[in-house]
C-alpha cells in the first residue's frame, strides 16, 4: 500500500509538472502569435501607472531640493527646536515653491519664445526647401560639373521633396489634433503625478520603514542588510550622477546661449535648448544635439552653420575636459570604454531613456560584480589590484 501511495504521488507531481510545461507553451505561442495585440493590450494596462511614474520622477527630483532645505535649516539654531514632521513639511514646501518657481520661469520667459521659434522653423520649410531647389540648379547650371542625367534626377526628387513637405502641411489639423489630445492627457498625468509626488515625499520616510519592514519580514538579516546596501548604493551613484549631469549641462546650456547671442546665431534659444537637453546623454550628447541644430541654421546661413561646430567643439572640450569633471570627479569609476558600452546597451534596450540612465546603471553591476570578484578574491588569498595580474 506505501508503494501505491509512493507511486501515485510520483507520477502527480511528473503530471503536474507536464501540465504546467504544455500551458506555458501554449500560452508562450498565443503571445507571440498575437504579438502587437498583445503588447497593445498590456501597454493599455500599465498607462494607468503613467500618473505614478510621473510622480516617482517628479518625486526624486525636488528630493535633491528637499534634501538640500533639510540641511540647511537644521543649521538654524531656532528650527532646532521645531518638530520633526513639521520641520519635515516646512522643508517640503519650500522644495516645492522653488521647483515650482522654476517651472514658471520656463514657461513665462523661455517656452513662448521656443514655441515662436519653432513654429517660425515649420513656417519657413517650404522657403528652406525651394531656396535649396533653385540653388542646386543655379549651381549645376553655372558650374556644370555634374552630368545632365545627375542633375535631372536631382531635380525630380527634390521636387517631389517639395510635394510631400506641401502634403505634410495640408495634414496638418489632423496631426495637430492628434498632438493635442496626447497633449492634454500627458498634462493631465502631470497633474496626478505631482500630486502622488506630494503624498510621496510626505510621507517618504514612512514608505521608507514599511520597505526594510517588509525586506526584514521576507528575508534573513544578513540578507536583508546586504539588499539595503545595495539600495544605499543605487541611490548614491544614480543620484550622484544624474544631479552632476543635470548642473553640467545647465552649465553648457547658459554657455551657449551666452556665446550665441553674442555671435547673432539664427534660432538661439532654440539650439541652446537643443544643447542643454541632449548634453545630460553622456560622451553621444554633444554630437546628438549638433546634428539638428547644424540642421536647423544650415537652412538660414550655412556660414553661420560652420561656426556653430566649432563653438560646440570648443564647449565639448570644455565641458568634457574642465567642467564635466569638476562636476562628476571620479563618481563614475569605470574607463571610457565601459561609458561608451553601457549608453550603446542602455540606448538599444530602452532608447533615449537609457541613454541616460545606462551609465549608472552599469556602474551600479559594475561594483557588484567587481565586489563579488574580490571577496572571492581574497578568500583563495590572491591579490585583488588588477596591476598585479597583468604578467600573471
Amino acid at each position: 500500500m506505501e508503494f501505491n501511495c509512493n507511486w501515485n504521488r510520483k507520477y502527480t507531481t511528473i503530471a503536474m509538472y507536464s501540465f504546467i510545461v504544455i500551458a506555458s507553451s501554449i500560452l508562450f505561442f498565443l503571445i507571440m502569435s498575437g504579438l502587437d495585440n498583445f503588447t497593445r493590450v498590456l501597454g493599455g494596462y500599465f498607462s494607468a501607472l503613467d500618473p505614478f511614474i510621473y510622480g516617482f520622477v517628479i518625486a526624486y527630483l525636488v528630493n535633491f531640493f528637499l534634501n538640500f532645505f533639510k540641511e540647511q535649516l537644521g543649521k538654524i539654531p531656532s528650527l532646532k527646536k521645531i518638530r520633526e514632521s513639521r520641520f519635515h513639511i516646512l522643508s517640503l514646501l519650500l522644495a516645492y515653491l522653488v521647483s515650482g518657481f522654476l517651472v514658471y520661469l520656463f514657461l513665462a520667459f523661455i517656452f513662448p519664445q521656443l514655441f515662436a521659434s519653432i513654429t517660425g522653423l515649420v513656417r519657413n520649410i517650404p522657403d528652406y526647401v525651394r531656396s535649396s531647389t533653385e540653388y542646386i540648379k543655379n549651381l549645376s547650371d553655372d558650374i556644370l560639373l555634374l552630368p545632365p542625367e545627375v542633375v535631372d534626377f536631382i531635380n525630380v526628387r527634390l521636387d517631389e521633396l517639395v510635394v510631400f513637405i506641401n502634403n505634410i502641411a495640408q495634414d496638418l489639423v489632423p496631426i495637430a489634433l492628434s498632438f493635442l489630445r496626447h497633449t492634454a492627457l500627458s498634462v493631465w498625468n502631470l497633474f496626478l503625478g505631482i500630486i502622488i509626488s506630494i503624498y510621496m515625499l510626505a510621507e517618504k520616510e514612512r514608505f521608507i520603514s514599511m520597505a526594510k519592514k517588509v525586506n526584514y519580514s521576507v528575508f534573513n538579516v544578513k540578507l536583508a542588510d546586504k539588499i539595503l546596501e545595495l539600495l544605499g548604493r543605487t541611490q548614491r551613484i544614480f543620484s550622484r550622477f544624474l544631479g552632476g549631469k543635470i548642473l553640467d549641462s545647465l552649465i553648457i546650456g547658459l554657455l551657449t546661449f551666452i556665446i550665441l547671442t553674442i555671435v547673432d546665431m539664427p534660432y538661439t534659444l532654440l539650439v541652446t535648448f537643443i544643447v542643454t537637453v541632449t548634453n545630460i546623454v553622456p560622451f553621444f550628447g554633444p554630437f546628438i544635439g549638433a546634428i539638428p541644430s547644424v540642421i536647423i541654421i544650415f537652412f538660414e546661413s550655412p556660414i553661420m552653420a560652420f561656426w556653430f561646430l566649432i563653438i560646440i567643439f570648443f564647449l565639448q572640450q570644455l565641458d568634457g575636459n574642465v567642467i564635466g569633471p569638476k562636476i562628476l570627479g571620479d563618481s563614475l569609476g569605470i574607463s571610457s570604454f565601459w561609458i561608451l558600452f553601457a549608453i550603446i546597451l542602455g540606448g538599444k534596450f530602452f532608447g533615449f531613456i537609457g541613454l541616460i540612465i545606462g551609465v549608472p546603471l552599469f556602474v551600479l553591476i559594475y561594483s557588484i560584480v567587481k565586489e563579488i570578484v574580490e571577496v572571492r578574491l581574497k578568500a583563495k588569498g590572491l591579490p585583488v589590484d588588477t596591476k598585479d595580474y597583468l604578467h600573471k
